[in-house]
């Protein structure tokens, strides 16, 4: 019988951005080097992903990476010893590449991607994985919240709808009441490409909902306090003609456009 595959049993939409930090780790590793995903490149099942990722497509999801770990090291210089919680975290490896000894790292994901997590990525020993649902926020108790906290949600809300996600980020309100938040997100007209490219991996049943074209609108629905809104791609167009035309053209009018970007809130206004 053939060996199980460490990943087996993670839902699909997690190899998406795992394939991408591969691709571009191999690429362009003067932006982005991934080494915890490229130890995981044979145990990816199936070829679809790969097949159906672009260079564009790649540098999207890597794009975003690159954001949100500036985000995180501007946190953690602020609050060495502070919090940084991934939920819905998945096989995502931001703390591998800038987390720091002093602070504390906590997974929350569903019980399944937690187990596989565990088998495959290990478990640092400043990083605790928590198995749960985070729109329950029973998760919250198993943290200090008497320390500084960021809260990262990547690749995740937009899966969901707004009244969802407006209901979460209440309770996290209530259980941060000091906390931030950061996540990425895409507006309506992105989430139609967005969707079509998810398709063509083979994953049919993974429909995206929650697309976000005003963040000043969001935060103020949200009662938070909109910190900053940030592009994708200012740095990775500094790779300039090592880039395709079309990959310099989507990111370009990406940006100019607001299609995707990376929102970062204070959850009670100070």
């Amino acid at each position: 019988m053939a060996q199980e595959r460490t990943l087996a049993g993670v839902p699909d939409t997690t190899y998406i951005p795992l394939v991408a930090r591969i691709y571009v780790s191999k690429r362009f590793p003067d932006y982005f080097r991934d080494e915890q995903a490229l130890a995981l490149e044979s145990q990816i099942p199936g070829e679809a992903i790969q097949a159906n990722s672009g260079e564009y497509e790649c540098l999207a999801s890597v794009a975003r990476s690159h954001v949100i770990d500036g985000k995180v090291s501007a946190f953690l210089a602020q609050h060495p010893g502070g919090n940084v919680v991934f939920l819905g975290g998945g096989l995502e490896t931001t703390w591998g590449r800038v987390g720091v000894a002093s602070a504390h790292c906590y997974q929350v994901d569903l019980p399944d991607v937690i187990k596989v997590r565990r088998r495959a990525l290990g478990q640092a020993a400043n990083e605790e994985l928590i198995a749960g649902d985070m729109f329950a926020m029973e998760w919250a108790d198993r943290i200090d919240r008497s320390l500084p906290t960021l809260l990262v949600v990547s690749g995740v809300w937009q899966y969901f709808h707004e009244d969802e996600i407006l209901g979460m980020i209440a309770g996290l309100k209530v259980a941060f009441p000091a906390g931030e938040l950061v996540f990425d997100a895409t507006d309506t007209e992105g989430l139609k490409f967005t969707n079509k490219y998810v398709e063509k991996t083979g994953n049919t049943d993974a429909r995206m909902y929650f697309g976000l074209d005003d963040p000043q609108a969001f935060a103020d629905r949200a009662g938070a306090q909109l910190l900053s809104v940030d592009g994708f791609y200012a740095d990775a167009l500094k790779l300039g003609r090592r880039l395709s035309l079309r990959t310099r053209v989507f990111m370009y009018f990406a940006d100019k456009w607001g299609r995707v970007k990376v929102v970062h809130l204070r959850l009670n206004p100070a």
